[in-house]
């Protein structure tokens, strides 16, 4: 009896575990979903009484601070990530293709995965990695120095100053920053398949232009959207939370990073799946 008594004891205590876990991982995504929807919220107030914070966010998110600020900001970052990837996009496809002899289709890869998968993942990466560490960096400093108390009991709303700002900054900063990645990782893959490998610029700008549609080009600029709407949101989050002190911003700026690439790739898989999961042919044109 004390054999099976003690078992019972030990699953008991696993169950409680496990539950004990299971409720605090709820508990901790309900307080996300509910800042999320929150900071969104936040953003009308601050268009509406925080403009000028917004304006300043806007330019240190496209130029940065500091040491960011020496080397272009998240406009170099993101442009030179963008520029590698679709020049592998071009190495990668011109090669594989030529074991095949249509090496010719290079311009076609280019337009169809650049557009669809390379541009918009590694500008969420370079989101993450520039503006959304940066973001979690300072809310979570604000936080440990008990400046964000300071602003609330000088009745202003810390959640439409400090997040609802840097929301509409992400949102307001994305579309040029990643009008210039796309046109990056473009120019990127036709340097190195006509300059590099060799290939006639005409076949290349053909297949291209036959095969890049102007509604993925809008649709990859809605899934860049997006992802600064998570990244920004995500980041804000750990950043307001944070605590223990300056480790604790380390420790949170780490899960913000993580949480945000998970969420990258994720927003991806997702709308790929909305608009290409059920396509059987492939557009030519038009």
């Amino acid at each position: 009896m004390s054999v099976t008594g003690a078992a019972t004891g030990r699953t008991a205590q696993v169950v409680r575990r496990v539950g004990h876990g299971i409720s605090r991982s709820i508990d901790t995504l309900g307080r996300q979903v509910v800042f999320l929807v929150g900071g969104l919220f936040s953003t009308v107030r601050a268009a509406r009484h925080y403009p000028r914070e917004t304006l300043r966010v806007v330019s240190e998110i496209g130029l940065g601070t500091g040491v960011l600020a020496m080397v272009g900001g998240s406009v170099a970052i993101m442009g030179f990530l963008t520029l590698f990837a679709g020049a592998t996009v071009a190495v990668q496809g011109f090669t594989s293709l030529g074991n095949i002899g249509v090496e010719a289709l290079t311009g076609f890869l280019s337009a169809y995965v650049n557009v669809r998968v390379v541009a918009p993942v590694t500008a969420g990466v370079g989101l993450a990695a520039t503006i959304g560490a940066g973001t979690t960096a300072q809310l979570g400093a604000m936080r440990i120095s008990e400046e964000i108390d300071a602003l609330e009991v000088m009745a202003i709303k810390s959640v439409p100053y400090l997040v609802g700002t840097r929301i509409l900054a992400g949102l307001i900063a994305v579309v040029p920053l990643y009008s210039l990645s796309v046109l990056a990782s473009f120019l990127s893959s036709r340097i190195a398949t006509v300059v590099v490998l060799g290939q006639s610029s005409g076949v290349y700008d053909h297949y291209f232009a036959t095969f890049l549609r102007p509604t993925d080009v809008l649709w990859s600029f809605g899934q860049a959207i997006t992802m600064a709407v998570v990244v920004m949101t995500v980041h804000s989050y750990y950043g307001y939370t944070a605590t223990g002190g300056p480790s604790g911003v380390g420790v949170a700026t780490g899960r913000a990073v993580r949480m945000s690439l998970i969420a990258v790739v994720t927003v991806t898989l997702l709308i790929s799946l909305v608009l290409y999961g059920s396509s059987r042919q492939l557009h030519l044109a038009g």
